[in-house]
């Protein structure tokens, strides 16, 4: 779609990603004219698909949670036009998560924090008081987290002091010495690449309980949830302008933006513009000069979270179980350690997940198995380029690690299922350069900016820039995923509307977090 260069839009808003796609819905259904920019061929950044072998294989929404009736999730689904079009299927309420060792050992995330709390009794009988404290500190958490029940409450910022530096290790440490309960109860922390010095607790609190209540997956997962999105922002009133690479921009007055450039010559004009790629790429796009000497050393300064190595596997008709929960494997005794891994002993640990087969029936399509990656890892490639829009062969040394990387993900994923290479159609893989090349993120980092409990106010970054007529939103204002993206959006778009409004919209009987 070719860009008419003769409408002068409120809002120019660049990147397509899911923060993206909320701010264009909002603005537009609050009456502002809204364009909508992104570089590649499909919306949703970190949410794409791909097609290999007539299957659908995600690259990052494997599971949504907080989505059942009157939670959060779900509220916005809701407002968003999605609640009643999605298919979407429950996960097992006796264990959507399941947290694995080498040596035989398994144990739940059961859904609901009675069924949580029994179901790791029956594990650690002598542990219930630990159990039960930690999921009234994980609901404490979230009833103070100004928008993460969507309340009018948020006068006071994001959150208070004593939230932001408490150390999510140091506190589960701090209520039981059983090694082996502290490592259950953090044992998804692949959701959120955790460091064990670094991690605070509000990130592991939000995600944890988000799960905990209502964890689904979507059919066809990314490639349904952003067409059926892509649809009603349309409806909206949007207009959507995708293979649109932004180069740069002309300034006016007062340091202010005139107009985004393209890479094919293209223009738009607007009155304001929402950034929704990562700071780095802002800063990038539109000069250092242009903000604060302070914020941009801030910035730069600013540790992000690791990449990954991503093994999707398709398999043969009927030949592979579909699994309705996910599986976090550890080949070491410590889950906070499987981000510190050496060459001889990667993977430390993965993350194991399959999609809802179309047919519904009870056998598998695909599996995918997340693995950590550091940049540093594919550093010999790290000026090489390949997207479907600008598609360039990597040479045959990258190809050759590939192929090096899986065989060793495949040794490992035999210790689960023994059989599976019997199962096998075809073998796919992606490593930090594809998440870079995709999402410009800094060194291809999943979750973008790490958040620091040392330091929790320099990896928080606010909406509002040097640039007058620049926000930025996206998955390093407040946290990550899909519930933390929209809460993200959320508060660029109350720099433009009215907040009890908006709220009230998205959360009209005020309910508050289902326990």
């Amino acid at each position: 779609m070719k860009i008419n260069e003769n409408i002068n839009y409120d809002f120019a808003i660049i990147g397509g990603g899911f923060a993206g796609m909320v701010c264009a819905y909002i603005l537009a259904k609050e009456g502002f004219k809204v364009a909508l920019l992104e570089k590649n061929i499909q919306l949703g950044g970190s949410l794409q698909i791909f097609s290999r072998d007539k299957k659908i294989l995600d690259t990052g929404l494997h599971y949504i949670g907080g989505y059942d009736e009157g939670q959060n999730l779900n509220k916005l689904f809701n407002y968003f036009g999605l609640k009643d079009t999605l298919q979407t299927v429950r996960m097992n309420e006796d264990g959507y998560d399941y947290i694995s060792f080498n040596d035989g050992r398994k144990y739940a995330h059961a859904m609901g924090y009675e069924n949580f709390i029994s179901s790791l009794c029956k594990d650690f009988p002598d542990e219930e008081h630990a159990i039960n404290l930690f999921c009234c500190k994980i609901q404490e958490y979230c009833h103070r987290f100004p928008l993460y029940d969507l309340n009018n409450n948020i006068a006071d910022g994001y959150f208070s002091e004593d939230l932001r530096n408490e150390n999510a290790w140091e506190y589960i440490s701090s209520i039981t010495t059983n090694k082996t309960l502290q490592n259950v109860l953090a044992g998804n922390n692949m959701l959120y690449a955790g460091v064990k010095e670094k991690t605070p607790l509000f990130v592991h609190a939000l995600i944890f309980n988000s799960y905990i209540c209502g964890s689904y997956k979507i059919v066809t997962g990314g490639a349904q949830l952003i067409k059926q999105f892509s649809k009603n922002i349309r409806k909206a009133g949007v207009d959507i302008y995708t293979h649109k690479q932004v180069t740069g921009a002309t300034f006016g007055t007062d340091n202010k933006i005139s107009q985004l450039l393209f890479d094919n010559g293209d223009k738009i004009s607007a009155k304001n513009y929402i950034s929704a790629i990562h700071p780095n790429e802002t800063i990038s796009l539109f000069g250092a000069k242009r903000f604060s000497n302070a914020w941009v050393k801030r910035v730069s300064r600013l540790e992000q979270t690791i990449s990954a190595f991503l093994l999707q596997i398709t398999f043969k008709p009927k030949s592979f179980p579909y699994l309705n929960y996910n599986i976090y494997h550890f080949f070491n005794d410590d889950v906070w350690e499987t981000i510190n891994y050496t060459e001889d002993n990667w993977p430390l640990g993965f993350f194991v997940f399959t999609p809802v087969p179309l047919d519904n029936s009870e056998f598998a399509e695909s599996i995918s198995v997340m693995c950590y990656m550091k940049s540093d890892d594919v550093a010999q490639w790290k000026d090489s380029f390949n997207t479907t829009t600008h598609p360039s062969e990597r040479c045959e040394s990258y190809q050759a690690f590939k192929r090096q990387k899986e065989e060793k993900v495949l040794a490992k994923l035999e210790t689960l299922f023994p059989e599976i290479r019997n199962a096998m159609l075809n073998v796919y893989s992606s490593t930090p350069l594809t998440f870079k090349d995709y999402t410009a993120s800094t060194d291809g980092s999943i979750y973008g900016i790490l958040k620091n409990s040392h330091s929790p106010l320099a990896s928080m970054l606010q909406p509002k820039t040097k640039i007058p007529n620049l926000w930025l939103s996206g998955q390093n204002i407040v946290f990550h995923g899909i519930l933390g993206t929209a809460i993200s959006a959320l508060l660029t778009c109350f720099e433009f509307t009215d907040k009890k409004e908006l709220l009230n919209k998205i959360n009209p009987k005020k309910n508050h977090i289902q326990t």
